[in-house]
């Protein structure tokens, strides 16, 4: 056998290794979701769905309102997503596009932002919106976050590839700076938008930590905290719990089939400069 055969194997070993490791945890929440809860944690494991996925959608139905947290988390989702994404591409452009004192300065903060763990910016978040009155409401979730740092990074990673010499013609025509941005630079940075968008859209799907503390009332809850409300009980029901996972991935696995084809494109197009 020759080396190359050899070199061919071992790589499909990796890669199916890497299918099993990937796909494998939602084969088996699946397969929990199927099955009551008793055999989602059985020695030798059960990896075969069984009957039981209404009874599991029924229960879930009767512990907590599924449609009301299913509502929050696609409208306050969908919200930031749309914002989050303009202002995203709009500080990309200006970061990428125009020369102003300090730009890399600031720049530079927003990178070390990223350093910055989440948990060290609880107390003075719930503080701030506290003091606003904003806790419990759809804005406490949504405002948060906006200006997301690697979403600008990445969107001004995709902005410098456009041409200079695009945007100083269209200066030259008599075009605006908005006209400039939404009719020449967008309509260019399809991909990159959206990348962003599959990005902060499952960044704010599965967020949990803030709705959980700055959430209060059941019908605020949004699908994460709901669903914790189910792990948080004495008695877990796995097959419930793994049923709600199931409904939750849904939305991200659709948005990301219809956007695949943008994501990668949109990734590396930052790596390719004028």
């Amino acid at each position: 056998m020759t080396e190359v055969k050899l070199q061919k194997i071992a790589f499909y070993i990796v890669l199916t290794f890497g299918v099993i490791l990937t796909v494998g945890p939602f084969y088996w929440m699946i397969v929990g979701a199927t099955n009551p809860s008793g055999e989602t944690l059985s020695i030798p494991p059960n990896f075969i769905p069984g009957g039981h996925l209404i009874e599991n959608i029924q229960s879930l139905l009767s512990q907590i309102d599924i449609w009301q947290a299913l509502f929050n988390s696609a409208f306050i989702t969908i919200v930031y997503t749309v914002l989050g994404g303009v202002i995203s591409a709009a500080a990309g452009f200006a970061f990428a596009k125009y020369q102003f004192k300090g730009k890399e300065l600031i720049f530079g903060i927003f990178l070390l932002s990223m350093m910055v763990p989440y948990q060290a910016l609880v107390i003075p978040q719930f503080e701030l919106f506290a003091s606003f009155s904003l806790l419990d409401t759809y804005a406490a979730i949504i405002l948060p976050q906006l200006a997301y740092p690697f979403a600008i990074f990445l969107m001004r990673q995709n902005m410098q590839s456009i041409p200079d010499s695009l945007i100083e013609a269209s200066r030259v025509d008599g075009a605006g700076e908005l006209y400039i941005f939404f009719r020449i630079a967008l309509p260019t940075m399809i991909p990159a938008i959206a990348a962003v968008s599959i990005f902060l859209f499952t960044h704010q799907w599965n967020n949990f930590l803030w709705p959980l503390i700055a959430l209060i009332s059941e019908d605020m809850y949004t699908l994460p905290v709901a669903l914790a409300t189910i792990a948080g009980q004495r008695s877990i029901d796995y097959g419930v719990l793994m049923t709600g996972a199931a409904i939750s991935i849904l939305p991200i696995f659709i948005i990301f089939l219809f956007l695949q084809r943008y994501f990668i494109s949109g990734i590396i197009g930052g790596s390719v400069k004028e």
